[in-house]
Formats: C-alpha cells, structure tokens, sequence
C-alpha cells in the first residue's frame, strides 16, 4: 500500500460488461478461482485491523488505522471517494469465507484515472499462497478495461524485497528510485517506482487472454 455490500445476481461477463458509471455507484465483485474482491463493508474492520496492523505488514507501508473503530471510518472514507469518483478499493477474499483478509486500492493522479496509483496490503498469513497475484490481476484488469487508465504506477521500498518481487511477477516495470520519498516511525527510505502500461499489458494478453468476471446489479 502506498504512502496511502451484498451484491447479489452472479453474472459471468466480459469486463466491458461494467461501465465507468457503475463503479461509481457500487464496486462490482470480480472473481478468478478462489479469490473474490468486492466492495469493501463496515463488518471487514475487524479482520482487517487484526491482519494489517501486524509489524510485518506495516513495516514499509504509511500507518494503517490501530483500532476497529479506525478501519471503519477508513472504509466509510473509500466509499464516499468511490461515489466521487477519485478512489476505488476492493476487499480481498477468498471463496467459501467472506472475511477480509486484505485491500487494494486505486487512485486517479490525472482526471479521468488516465494515470492512476494502486496500493495493497495483505494479511501475512496469506502471503506466497498466490492469492496476492490472482488479486492483483484482477485489480490491473479493472484499471484497464473499466477505469481507462493508461498508466498504472505503484511503489515500494527498496529494502521491501517481497513487495518488489510481487510487482515484478505481476509485469511491473522498475523506473527509477525515488529518494527519500517515505517515512515511518521518522526515519526516511527510498521506494521504487514501478509503472504497468496498458498498451504493453494488452499485449501480454494476446496469446492467451482472460475473461474478467463481475457481479453486476
């Protein structure tokens, strides 16, 4: 991460299915085998501020809320950015257990989300287990089939070795070293920029494409 509702009617549909107007109003829930973001609701606070408050998690991330109470106005917060338009943020779960076990968020740097940054935190329970990389796919697809966006950038620290290998694995491209760009507990550290472009995504997915799926309204 960076320095920072029941839906209900399954519809299996191609990712142009979900416009730009609906995500507005409601996140769609998006899928891809046993991972499942959604919208994210008042009720993941506690799993949320149990999983991502750990020294682990937080140790090269902008500091999370410390308290249930303070996921709950976090979350309330992504849902008035969400209707504004500014912000999405997707809770991660996994199939058969509706608990929050991590986010992903997006936000638009230039109006109309043509350059947007994505940030993320997981529980660590649930790292190397793959779910960060299925998730994450799903996310980049909503920023290119739904958001518009052209550019994709994300960071991370330098010494944040699992968070640079996950962006890699994910077709990130390393751009340079922005110094001293983050702080924590006052002690500065440089991250890398990484930027996904959505034309060289696009043709990633040529020889073998997939199929965004999203319960719509």
């Amino acid at each position: 991460m960076p320095c920072r509702t029941g839906l209900s009617g399954v519809v299996d549909a191609p990712a142009q299915g979900v416009t730009s107007g609906d995500w507005q109003r409601a996140l769609p829930a998006l899928g891809r085998g046993r991972i499942k973001l959604r919208e994210m609701r008042t009720s993941d606070a506690a799993s949320l501020c149990v999983l991502l408050t750990t020294e682990e998690v937080t140790r090269f991330i902008s500091p999370p809320p410390t308290t249930v109470e303070g996921f709950k106005q976090f979350i309330e917060w992504t849902h008035r950015q969400r209707s504004a338009g500014t912000c999405a943020c997707f809770a991660v779960t996994l199939d058969g257990h509706n608990t929050a076990i991590g986010v992903f968020q997006i936000r638009g740097t230039k109006p109309g989300f043509g350059t947007a940054e994505w940030g993320f935190a997981l529980g660590s329970p649930f790292w190397g287990t793959g779910v960060f990389q299925d998730a994450a796919g799903l996310v980049i697809e909503f920023a290119f089939e739904i958001l518009g966006t052209d550019r994709l950038e994300a960071r991370a620290a330098v010494k944040n070795g699992r968070g640079n290998g996950a962006l890699l694995k994910v077709g990130a491209v390393q751009e340079c070293i922005l110094q001293s760009s983050c702080s924590r507990n006052g002690e500065y550290f440089d991250q890398v920029l990484y930027a996904i472009l959505q034309d060289d995504w696009r043709a990633s997915r040529e020889a073998a494409p997939r199929v965004l799926h999203a319960r719509v309204h």
